[in-house]
């Protein structure tokens, strides 16, 4: 059985830049949820239009099945926006949520930071109009690994290894 780590937060905050690093120090596989959503939901997001829960349930339960094979292989590290306790709840069963609660990484950034980050970025479908929204949406965890998103990569990683491996 292998530890399945969510690496969360809002769009910008580096997710799938950290999620990657982690993935290759831990050396196991890294998978990004955008790529799990069904291209009606990216559709909406590249017109500027929020996903509401209606949107997510489907795409949090694939990602939920995924989840429970990576944890039986050898794991993985998982980039997901996971904004809403609900959401994050989701992705486990009921039993198996109490344990994954201190596999979630999230990196937390202002506003203002990752906004002239999304300003910056290039070929993706997420509408930086749309921030606010996440900002909106997100409840902050209170549990798991938290480090600011703003840090040097090298220290994020560094960071959350030292957490993780205690």
């Amino acid at each position: 059985m292998g530890n399945v780590y969510i690496v969360m937060g809002v769009s910008g905050c580096g997710k799938s830049t950290i999620g990657k690093m982690l993935s290759e120090r831990l050396e196991i596989p890294f998978y990004d949820a955008d790529d799990f959503h069904p291209q009606v939901n990216i559709d909406k997001m590249a017109s500027g239009t929020p996903l509401q829960d209606e949107d997510r349930w489907p795409w949090l339960d694939s990602l939920a099945l995924e989840i429970q094979q990576w944890s039986s292989d050898k794991g993985a590290v998982l980039a997901c926006s996971a904004l809403k306790e609900s959401y994050r709840e989701r992705l486990f069963s009921n039993s198996a949520f109490a344990k994954a609660k201190q596999n979630f990484i999230y990196l937390d950034a202002n506003f203002e930071a990752l906004s002239k980050r999304l300003a910056s970025r290039k070929n993706h479908f997420f509408d930086p109009s749309l921030l606010q929204s996440q900002f909106d949406t997100l409840e902050v965890p209170h549990y798991g690994v938290h480090v600011e998103a703003t840090l040097a990569k090298e220290d994020i990683i560094r960071r959350i290894q030292q957490i993780i491996e205690q």
